[in-house]
């Protein structure tokens, strides 16, 4: 039984969405702040870079849901790669050993990841099993997962949860996105081939509810809907919901110029991840396909199909 969940990331889209639906179940949503000065009944300070926790405020805690970390979309010059990597591992592998110590520890530990831990495989279908690829998202993805390794060993029931790319009309990549469709502007990226493994917003948040409360979960499980998209089918179906053409295209070599290895990786790799895991735990999505999922973002179901070349 879990009454009391601390969370970091907790202003966070995923986190702030989480938080919410956690306390609609009656469970006491404690936030990992960085501001001693917001500390109070329901916020516990901690630094990671200094390594300090208020740990009298984890006494009660039944369940920790780690969503922290610095934001992976920008150029990712040699400081930002570091910000990325860093502020994710380290504050993991604190958190963590804070954790193990503990006596008795929390019963969960919830830890965001990516889709990422695979990188860029082509057509390939990849699940749970599928080994780890290369390049730089795929080593933050597994040295952040081997951060947890304290908990493991202390017996707590841990999670790592590999994100897809996170849909929802209030923000994040389609909030960004939403406005240049419906101008008229919305177009492909680079051959339109690469594989978008997504989740929406709200199923994300039923599914880390759901992993949270399912005793057996333990280690990596993909979430991510069951039916990922190429990009071309993204477009067609966005330009669709949208009742917009999406006649353009933007150059993979561009997207490498302009972005450099991040568009390299985040917009011209595939990944085909499916959530297997989630599916034989038996998880329900209420948003299986894009489709579906855009139509209901934006009450368009009945649209006719856009036309993208």
């Amino acid at each position: 039984m879990i009454n009391t969940v601390a969370l970091s990331g907790a202003s966070g889209l995923i986190g702030s969405a989480l938080g919410e639906a956690l306390s609609r179940q009656g469970i006491i949503v404690r936030h990992l702040v960085r501001n001693a000065a917001q500390a109070g009944d329901r916020h516990i300070y901690w630094s990671p870079n200094e390594k300090r926790i208020d740990l009298q405020r984890f006494q009660d805690v039944d369940a920790v849901v780690h969503l922290g970390g610095e934001p992976i979309f920008g150029i990712w010059t040699r400081q930002k790669r570091e910000r990325i990597l860093t502020s994710r591992v380290q504050s993991t592998c604190f958190l963590s050993s804070i954790l193990a110590e503990m006596s008795p520890p929390p019963k969960v530990l919830l830890v965001a990841s990516a889709t990422g831990y695979y990188g860029n495989r082509g057509d390939e279908i990849l699940d749970e099993q599928s080994p780890p690829g290369d390049g730089f998202l795929a080593t933050v993805c597994k040295e952040w997962e081997a951060a947890a390794d304290s908990a493991v060993g202390a017996g707590i029931r841990c999670v790592h949860t590999r994100f897809g790319l996170v849909l929802t009309p209030q923000g994040g990549f389609l909030g960004k996105l939403g406005p240049i469709f419906r101008a008229g502007l919305g177009g492909r990226l680079g051959s339109g081939r690469s594989y978008m493994s997504w989740v929406t917003l709200d199923d994300l948040v039923r599914a880390l509810s759901f992993l949270l409360h399912a005793d057996a979960a333990v280690g990596p499980f993909n979430v991510v809907a069951p039916e990922p998209v190429t990009n071309k089918e993204f477009t067609r179906s966005l330009a669709s919901a949208l009742n917009r053409p999406a006649f353009f295209a933007v150059p993979a070599p561009f997207l490498r110029l302009a972005l450099g290895s991040m568009g390299d990786e985040m917009i011209l790799g595939s990944a085909r991840v499916v959530p297997k895991r989630l599916q034989e735990a038996h998880f329900q999505f209420k948003w299986p396909t894009i489709r579906s999922a855009l139509a209901a973002f934006f009450d368009l179901e009945n649209q006719p199909n856009a036309d993208v070349r």
